[in-house]
């Protein structure tokens, strides 16, 4: 839908399901004080849809600006189903910085409700102005108090694990914390909320009866995108937690040097007697321009290796390929992302060949890590 600050802006499918639902509830809610509109009422219903999700977008808008202003790299924002999501690729450096981070964007819905109210005071209330100006001030009054509510994944959760962090020092205590509030908030929303509406409801039997299904439905979606939301946050965080832990230079395979008409026999011969578990092609000058693939060494059959030269295993190398020995965590996640390969030349900061690192390596040492408790 564009890319304001630079960020692209994305609407999910769900978006329409929810505008279009809005549309007939707000419609329905014209009806009773607009009668006159007919059936225009829905076209000024619509307006009001798009016009709220705009006040979402400000919302995640204040979001990015604030984690752009902290040097946090925004893949993108996405509407969808009962709100947006601002996508941070990384975590705040400090609580503070959490805090202030998770604030601005129920400040920003407090903001524009007091707009709102004021662009009301001097507008007719019975009339598509004043119903529009006061629908919403209400549903960012709503946006704010919905998003303050101190459980993950909401703003308010994010606002709680700073807290517990700046005190326990820790942000995975701080997480932790959060996300099991989240879960008693999804359960409280299940529960709570039919109870709510139903003893402030009031009107025909019918009308009460299908309310009921009604709320009862929006509670359990509520309830759903908050407990799924709480334990993503605590998986993410594990995962975070855990990145360090995947440093280039622990997982390389130690590698051997050979020339590009190297039988594969006598490659893998010198590899065993030095301990190396990869092969490296080079030139005449001693570069690295090739590796040989392990999946390749493996389709050869033994009686024919003496006859296969190891160029004709080998991938050239690409400037992806080439990985620093320095590289961990997040960073080398990002550089095996970026250039998708099976093996990856590793080197030193002085351009020596340090070894050979398995994409697969990769992954089974951060399933490993995953899998040990925090």
């Amino acid at each position: 839908m564009g890319r304001p600050f630079g960020v692209p802006v994305y609407v999910a499918p769900s978006w329409f399901l929810v505008a279009a639902l809005i549309t007939w509830v707000f419609g329905g809610q014209l009806d009773r004080v607009l009668p006159e509109l007919g059936a225009a009422r829905y076209l000024v219903s619509l307006f009001f849809a798009v016009a709220f999700y705009a006040s979402v977008l400000v919302h995640e808008l204040a979001h990015t600006v604030a984690a752009l202003r902290f040097k946090l790299p925004v893949r993108r924002i996405q509407l969808q189903f009962f709100g947006g999501v601002s996508e941070i690729e990384k975590e705040a450096e400090t609580p503070g910085r959490e805090f202030v981070l998770a604030f601005v964007g129920p400040l920003l819905s407090l903001v524009l409700a007091g707009v709102f109210y004021a662009a009301l005071l001097p507008v007719e209330p019975d009339s598509v102005p004043g119903v529009l100006l006061a629908g919403l001030m209400v549903s960012n009054l709503l946006v704010a108090a919905f998003n303050l509510l101190p459980g993950l994944p909401l703003d308010g959760g994010r606002m709680l694990r700073a807290v517990v962090w700046k005190i326990t020092g820790k942000p995975m205590h701080g997480t932790i914390a959060a996300a099991w509030v989240g879960r008693a908030l999804a359960i409280a929303v299940l529960v709570g909320l039919p109870l709510l509406t139903q003893s402030l409801g009031s009107g025909a039997a019918d009308d009460v009866g299908m309310d009921t299904v009604l709320d009862a439905l929006l509670a359990a979606i509520l309830a759903a995108i908050i407990w799924t939301g709480a334990g993503n946050s605590l998986r993410m965080a594990r995962l975070r937690e855990h990145l360090p832990e995947l440093r280039a230079r622990a997982l390389t395979r130690r590698a051997v040097p050979v020339p590009a008409d190297t039988p594969l026999s006598e490659a893998l011969r010198r590899a065993n007697a030095s301990g190396a578990r990869a092969l490296v092609v080079v030139d005449g000058d001693g570069g690295p321009v090739s590796l040989v693939r392990e999946a390749a060494i493996v389709g050869v059959a033994e009686h024919r290796r003496p006859w296969v030269a190891v160029s004709t295993l080998a991938q050239d190398l690409t400037d992806g390929m080439r990985l620093s020995a320095e590289l961990s965590g997040e960073e080398l996640l990002d550089a095996l992302r970026a250039n998708p390969a099976t093996e990856y030349l590793v080197v030193e900061e002085t351009g020596e060949i340090y070894g050979v690192l398995s994409a697969a390596d990769v992954e089974r040492a951060f399933v490993k890590a995953m899998a040990r408790p925090s």
